[in-house]
């Protein structure tokens, strides 16, 4: 089957829809926990974004950078390495863009959010300045949406409470400690997040930024 000509006349689109399979997903529950769920409610499984579905068929808008050959390369994206894709669609703002629709029990979560403030220690700035400037990875990108909305504990937005007064966010195989007084959120430092003895005897090459978190040991912990 010839996809190159398939592909064509795609190119122009900033933004694609991929529909895609959750191959990794075996079980599914009618009832689901989403990211933003105050007091922990749990939504019906429809009503919400869950990768865990009856037919585990996912939906994701992305941006298109550039078409090889078979090839399309995407920025923002949250698939897998792996992830089969069923069918590519073109993003048409002028049919598919209602920003004023509602949305449900979202709406009122939303509305009951407060707008939090981020402060950054010097001890995180100089970190997040050298990982970035040394090894690309920047962290706030990550953080800043998450923190701002919400910065309660909470599983999918992988923040936990490790003291009476510090929390900690999980971004991919790094760790962010922060604090919050009334609507400020205190960046205090960065962290890798495997322990030493794993950073030292781990084979060369086989960590998540791995160089990064070598280089952090010797600088940083």
């Amino acid at each position: 089957m010839n996809f190159e000509q398939a592909l064509e006349d795609l190119v122009g689109f900033e933004k694609i829809w991929l529909i895609y399979w959750f191959h990794r997903n075996t079980t599914w529950k009618p009832k689901v926990l989403p990211p933003r769920s105050t007091g922990f409610k749990k939504r019906g499984v429809f009503a919400t974004r869950s990768p865990h579905r009856p037919n585990p068929i996912g939906l994701s808008l992305v941006t298109l950078v550039s078409i090889e050959g078979r090839f399309l390369k995407v920025a923002d994206t949250d698939l897998l390495d792996g992830t089969p894709i069923l069918d590519i669609k073109p993003y048409l703002p002028y049919a598919e863009a209602f920003p004023n629709a509602r949305a449900g029990w979202l709406d009122e979560e939303i509305a009951a959010e407060r707008n939090y403030e981020l402060e950054l220690s010097e001890l995180f700035k100089n970190q997040h300045e050298w990982l970035f400037k040394n090894f690309g990875v920047y962290l706030l990108k990550t953080i800043s949406p998450v923190l701002k909305s919400n910065p309660k504990p909470h599983p999918y937005r992988r923040i936990t409470q490790v003291s009476d007064i510090i929390f900690e966010i999980a971004v991919k195989s790094w760790r962010v400690h922060f604090s919050v007084v009334e609507n400020v959120v205190m960046l205090l430092k960065i962290m890798s997040g495997y322990d030493i003895q794993e950073i030292i005897h781990a084979p060369q090459n086989t960590l998540h930024d791995d160089k990064a978190h070598r280089e952090f040991l010797k600088v940083w912990m």
